[in-house]
């Protein structure tokens, strides 16, 4: 050896806990992804969930139920969820206004909640990234389906890697709908409100997002037209979500999840039939 000569320690390569790097947990199991840079997985903004970034820094989502290129999408969840290609569960694509698709989601439930319980059945819905890490589980349980039961209204939990982010709960309305986005403390953050029970004709239909105290208009969701065709046939519905610029990304991706909930509210058909 040369006098003065460093020679470097050696290292020993320490394994990533689970939740760190390509790794993520789905139903109690790891499943190991495809290495990512580490600038595509480290939280750039403060006090943001892991993965919710870019719903954080967007404006708008675009939501399409049963996208056209819907075999790839049902690979990347079959990946990361229960979902069966089989089954006529909903499945979601998630896109920013510019058209990059973001996030998938697909419904979890059982055929029979299916085809029994129509619209107000109860069901888990997984949103995952392009990195097809779970990053959204919202939770509904099951709930009548009729207006006039005002003793159980819609309800919808939103969470992130177990954490309670917020909960949409429906308030009693004869006329207008009317549903709320609370915190996980249970203080309300937004109002939801819409026309009569869904109602409209060739055109979109809009549900203001309004402040806590339900004063001024601050954002909006809305189902939009597909044209006579696609409306008929039921193929395919479009909705997208407007957020207000205050909102934390814990009030975002709860207001993504009243998108979801008032898309079966008012929405989804009842008359639900077997798989082929």
């Amino acid at each position: 050896m040369l006098p003065n000569q460093v020679v470097p320690a050696p290292t020993t390569q320490q394994p990533q806990p689970l939740g760190v790097g390509p790794y993520t947990t789905v139903t109690g199991h790891a499943v190991m992804l495809t290495p990512q840079p580490a600038m595509l997985i480290q939280n750039t903004v403060p006090g943001c969930p892991r993965g919710l970034e870019m719903m954080a820094k967007t404006g708008q989502l675009i939501i399409q139920q049963k996208p056209p290129d819907s075999t790839l999408l049902e690979d990347i969840l079959s990946e990361v969820t229960d979902f069966d290609k089989g089954l006529e569960a909903n499945k979601y694509s998630i896109s920013t206004p510019s058209g990059q698709t973001v996030y998938w989601a697909a419904e979890e439930s059982g055929c029979c909640d299916r085809n029994c319980c129509g619209r107000g059945r109860s069901f888990r819905m997984r949103v995952v990234d392009s990195q097809h890490g779970e990053v959204l589980l919202l939770d509904r349980p099951l709930r009548c389906s009729c207006c006039c039961c005002f003793c159980c209204l819609q309800e919808l939990e939103v969470s992130s890697g177990g954490v309670l982010l917020g909960t949409v709960t429906q308030e009693f309305s004869v006329f207008y709908p009317s549903f709320s986005i609370r915190g996980p403390d249970g203080d309300v953050r937004l109002q939801i409100t819409g026309p009569c029970w869904g109602c409209g004709c060739c055109s979109d239909i809009e549900f203001p997002v309004m402040s806590a105290d339900g004063r001024r208009q601050v954002g909006n969701l809305t189902k939009r037209w597909n044209g006579i065709g696609r409306e008929l046939a039921n193929d395919s519905k479009t909705f997208s979500v407007s957020f207000p610029d205050f909102a934390d990304p814990a009030t975002r991706a709860t207001l993504f999840g009243a998108t979801i909930l008032l898309s079966y509210v008012f929405f989804e058909k009842d008359n639900i039939q077997q798989p082929s």
